[in-house]
């Protein structure tokens, strides 16, 4: 209790910090297959809600919108490509040529920025839900090789982008005065290069270094079991299956009943909306609970 005082004041509490990871692990594997599959504009705009507000609890506002300054015109860019691989229809708003440009697939293209970015904010959010030990603990002794690959992954786009920032402030820093700036598409491209390059170099050191610490050498390890699956994990694992159940089903209803193609369809009010958002707002509400708790 002590050591979880002290930690929230260093550091945000992620939800389900207190319990097993296999709590987290469900929640989250359900909320990335929602997610990922619910083509529907309310379900995708819930999604995106849920990710977003638990970005703001969790990281802050000012990191979180910092993201969507990528994020944004990503969402932009395929709703105005998508209409142009793309041309089906009926509401015609104006043409390129020949080519028509419709409001369906424009609206569609919009659903499939919408969509990618929810993904994007989720698998933050797992990232800061499961950590590496967690993983490991979860999947060490079943399949350690994957365990290994996830928590490798988890943190592999975190460590490139902080060593890209690391290689662009020295490359600004090398700039001899007087001298025209450098061309920026030459900049990150020669930034990429010493990134890929400082990955493999690292990845090589890695596999040195776990194999000189017997990785591998054994077919099964005995390892140091921190997490221990109790009555309320238990108890929380089956109340996250049965309202998982419940919001897989209304996704799969509100999909099927909605169309793009020929004409978009118009969502109605639906109380299986309220269940679908209470699915994406609970890591932000057990997140509220336990800051108010320890915080």
């Amino acid at each position: 209790m002590d050591n979880m005082r002290e930690r929230s004041a260093i550091e945000p509490v992620a939800a389900f910090s207190m319990s097993h990871p296999a709590v987290p692990a469900l929640y989250m594997a359900l909320t990335l297959g929602l997610t990922m599959f619910s083509m529907q504009p309310v379900l995708i705009a819930l999604s995106l809600a849920g990710g977003l507000a638990y970005g703001f609890a969790t990281r802050g506002a000012a990191r979180t919108l910092n993201a969507l300054r990528w994020q944004l015109p990503v969402i932009l860019i395929i709703a105005l490509v998508n209409p142009l691989f793309s041309a089906s229809g009926s509401t015609e708003l104006f043409r390129i040529g020949v080519r028509a440009v419709y409001l369906e697939s424009m609206v569609y293209g919009l659903c499939m920025g919408g969509l990618f970015v929810a993904s994007v904010l989720w698998f933050e959010a797992a990232a800061s839900m499961l950590e590496y030990d967690k993983v490991l603990a979860l999947l060490g002794n079943a399949a350690p090789v994957l365990a290994l690959m996830i928590s490798m992954c988890m943190r592999l786009i975190p460590q490139f982008l902080r060593r890209g920032r690391t290689v662009l402030a020295v490359q600004d820093a090398i700039d001899v005065p007087g001298r025209a700036p450098a061309d920026p598409v030459c900049s990150r491209l020669r930034a990429s290069s010493v990134l890929m390059g400082w990955g493999m170099e690292d990845s090589l050191e890695r596999a040195d270094a776990m194999r000189s610490r017997g990785w591998g050498a054994a077919t099964r390890r005995t390892t140091y079991a921190r997490y221990r699956l109790g009555r309320s994990d238990v108890a929380a694992l089956v109340g996250l299956a049965l309202f998982g159940v419940v919001t897989v089903a209304v996704a799969w209803t509100a999909t099927m009943q909605y169309s793009f193609y020929p004409q978009l369809s118009v969502p109605a009010p639906w109380p299986g909306y309220v269940v679908y958002a209470a699915w994406m707002v609970l890591p932000c509400a057990l997140h509220a609970i336990d800051e108010k708790r320890f915080g």
